[in-house]
């Protein structure tokens, strides 16, 4: 049996990027993605004053409507996954406690900026996902989520055509400010790229 590195319990993973970006989308690709390999998973989404991706998730199908906590943030989205993550923290506790097997809990920020990042605290390996309708500019400007992440994911390559933005920039711009730090390319709609981003948190986070 591989050991998980979290010395919490299950891996918590964050998954932070602006609204609309497809954070939800990418989730609903990787719980299938988990669960065929065996993987025991739990969600906590964060929303500032509804419920509405937990509800989205719940209602899914994709896995059993307990599995999905709801955080009201009330504020800044940030604010509750990063100066002060208690709620969240609570959360993923609460779930790690009902679900005694779980190998992943995916903590979903609130849509936020591009300086949204998350605390240590909370997560132990963290994705901030941006989508290709917001520019091709959005990697040069270097905000905190983006050059920071563990994971830089740039979805809705399938539309880059239609709103004029050009993925072969955003890549190599990414990986500029980046460094050697990984980026992968998603289309949630047809499942391209959601593999590689399960390996990267099967490979870094989930198991030594």
């Amino acid at each position: 049996m591989n050991k998980q590195v979290s010395q919490n319990g299950p891996a918590r993973v964050g998954i932070g990027g602006p609204v609309g970006s497809g954070k939800t989308a990418l989730i609903e690709q990787l719980i299938p993605l988990f669960i065929n390999r065996g993987n025991e998973i739990a969600i906590v989404t964060n929303d500032l004053v509804t419920r509405e991706d937990a509800k989205r998730l719940q209602q899914s199908g994709l896995l059993a409507p307990e599995r999905v906590v709801a955080v009201e943030a009330g504020a800044c989205p940030h604010t509750v996954i990063r100066e002060d993550p208690t709620l969240n923290i609570q959360a993923a506790n609460r779930l790690d406690q009902e679900f005694e097997n779980l190998d992943i809990i995916l903590i979903e920020s609130g849509g936020d900026n591009l300086a949204s990042t998350f605390s240590l605290d909370l997560v132990d390996y963290w994705m901030f996902v941006i989508d290709t309708s917001e520019g091709d500019d959005i990697p040069r400007k270097r905000g905190p989520g983006i050059v920071q992440s563990d994971l830089l994911v740039i979805n809705k390559i399938d539309i880059a055509k239609y709103v004029g933005a050009d993925v072969d920039l955003m890549v190599k711009e990414g990986q500029e400010v980046r460094g050697n730090k990984p980026l992968v390319l998603t289309n949630c709609k047809t499942g391209q790229g959601i593999e590689d981003v399960a390996n990267h948190i099967i490979n870094n986070v989930l198991f030594k």
